[in-house]
C-alpha cells in the first residue's frame, strides 16, 4: 500500500508517520508539507507543495490512500488567508484526489464541525457539523463537511473516512502549540502543575482530548481498513471538567463567568500579548461532548494514554520547551524563536508581518 499524507509534518502527520512505520501494509509514504522538515521517518519520502498553488496530482498519482490533514491556524487576523488554505486548499486535495484515481480519503475534521451541543451526554457522528459561528476554525471545518459530502455524493466509488477528535496533545508538539495559542509571552518555566494553584471552573469549561500518538493510531486504522467509511468520533476517557483538572494539576478550582473568561480573551487578543482570538473559547464551551463507541467498536482503536495523562505531557513540554525538527514543532523556549515570534506580530497579518507557521 502507498500513502500520501498531506500536512505531514505537524503534530498529527508525525505521529502517524511513527505509526505507518511499523504498519506491514504500507510499503511505502509520501509526506507531503510546504516545508520540507530536516526530521526523517522510515518508508517516508518527502515532497514539498502549497496546497492552494501546487499542482496535486501527480504527487497523488499511484497511491492508495490520500490522507489529509493539512491546516492553517496562524496568522489568526488574516482571514483571507486562512479561507485560502483550510478551505480552497482542502477542495483542491479532494479534487486532485479524485483526479488521480485514489480509491480512499482519510480527511482530518474535528469536534469543532459539530453544532453547539450538551456537555452533560455524549453525542454520535450524527450531530450537525455545522460549527461555531464565532470560530473561524469551526466555520472552516463545517464548509469543508460540506465540500465532502459533495464529493461522496458526485464520487460514491471513494472511500471516505472524516476522523473527528477532541484536542490533541503530545510533548514533541509543545513548543509548536504553545507558539500557535500562547504567544511569545508565556514564560515556559512557569508552566508546570505546581506552579498553577487553581483552575477555571465552568459548568460549559468541559473538553475532551487525546495523545498525539494514539491520534496517529486512529489514522493507521482508518488507513488499513478498507471497510472504514464515514464520521468517527475520536477522544479518550475521562471527559476533563474542572474536577478532572483540578486533580491532574493539584489546584484548586476557580469559578469563573463565562463573560469573564470571554472577556479577558478578547482583551489579550485585542492587545495583542497571545494569538487566539476569543472564538476558540466560544468553540471550547459551546462544542457537544463526543460518544467514541464507534470508532472503538467499527475500527478497533483503544488509546494508550489517558486524556490527562495527555495533557500533562503537553505541558511537561511545554516547560521543557520540547519539539522536533520539522518546521511547525522545531524546539524553542527562549532566544532567538522567540524573538522571531515577537518579530511576528504575534498573529498578524501576512501583509505586516511573517506569522511563525509561515516561515
Amino acid at each position: 500500500m502507498r500513502v500520501v499524507v498531506v500536512g505531514a509534518s505537524g503534530n498529527v502527520g508525525t505521529s502517524l508517520l511513527r505509526s505507518l512505520a511499523d504498519e506491514d501494509s504500507v510499503e511505502s509514504v509520501v509526506g507531503v508539507a510546504r516545508r520540507v522538515p530536516k526530521r526523517s521517518f522510515p518508508k517516508t519520502e518527502w515532497r514539498e507543495a502549497d496546497i492552494r498553488s501546487t499542482p496535486l496530482r501527480p504527487l497523488f498519482q499511484d497511491a492508495d490512500v490520500v490522507v489529509h490533514l493539512a491546516w492553517l491556524i496562524q496568522p489568526g487576523r488574516d482571514k483571507q488567508q486562512l479561507h485560502a488554505v483550510n478551505v480552497d486548499g482542502s477542495a483542491r486535495v479532494f479534487t486532485a484526489a479524485a483526479a488521480a484515481g485514489v480509491p480512499s480519503l482519510v480527511y482530518a475534521s474535528s469536534v469543532g464541525a459539530y453544532a453547539p451541543g450538551p456537555k452533560d451526554r455524549a453525542v454520535d457522528e450524527s450531530w450537525p457539523t455545522t460549527g461555531i459561528r464565532s470560530s473561524f476554525y469551526a466555520r472552516h471545518k463545517a464548509e469543508v463537511e460540506r465540500i465532502l459530502d459533495r464529493f461522496e455524493q458526485d464520487h460514491p466509488d471513494t472511500r471516505v473516512v472524516r476522523l473527528r477528535p477532541g484536542l490533541i496533545f503530545k510533548r514533541d508538539a509543545a513548543s509548536g502549540i504553545r507558539r500557535l495559542f500562547a504567544g511569545p509571552f508565556l514564560p515556559g518555566a512557569l508552566v508546570q502543575p505546581r506552579l498553577i494553584p487553581a483552575v477555571p471552573a465552568h459548568e460549559r469549561l468541559i473538553f475532551q482530548a487525546l495523545h498525539s500518538h494514539d491520534a496517529g493510531e486512529a489514522y493507521r486504522l482508518a488507513i488499513v481498513n478498507g471497510q472504514a467509511r464515514g464520521a468517527y468520533n475520536i477522544a479518550a476517557d475521562p471527559v476533563i471538567d474542572a474536577d478532572q483538572l483540578a486533580q491532574a494539576l493539584g489546584a484548586r478550582k476557580l469559578p469563573v463567568p463565562g463573560g469573564l473568561l470571554r472577556g479577558a480573551a478578547a482583551l489579550t487578543y485585542l492587545l495583542r500579548l497571545q494569538p487566539s482570538e476569543p472564538g476558540w473559547l466560544d468553540m471550547a464551551l459551546a462544542v457537544p461532548i463526543m460518544d467514541t463507541t464507534r470508532a472503538r467498536t467499527e475500527l478497533g482503536w483503544q488509546p494508550a494514554w489517558s486524556s490527562t495523562g495527555a495533557l500533562l505531557d503537553l505541558l511537561q513540554g511545554i516547560h521543557d520547551g520540547a519539539g522536533i525538527d520539522t518546521p511547525p514543532l522545531e524546539a524553542g523556549n527562549a532566544g532567538p524563536l522567540r524573538a522571531r515570534e515577537l518579530a511576528s506580530g504575534v498573529g498578524a497579518r501576512l501583509d505586516a508581518a511573517r506569522s511563525p507557521t509561515q516561515r
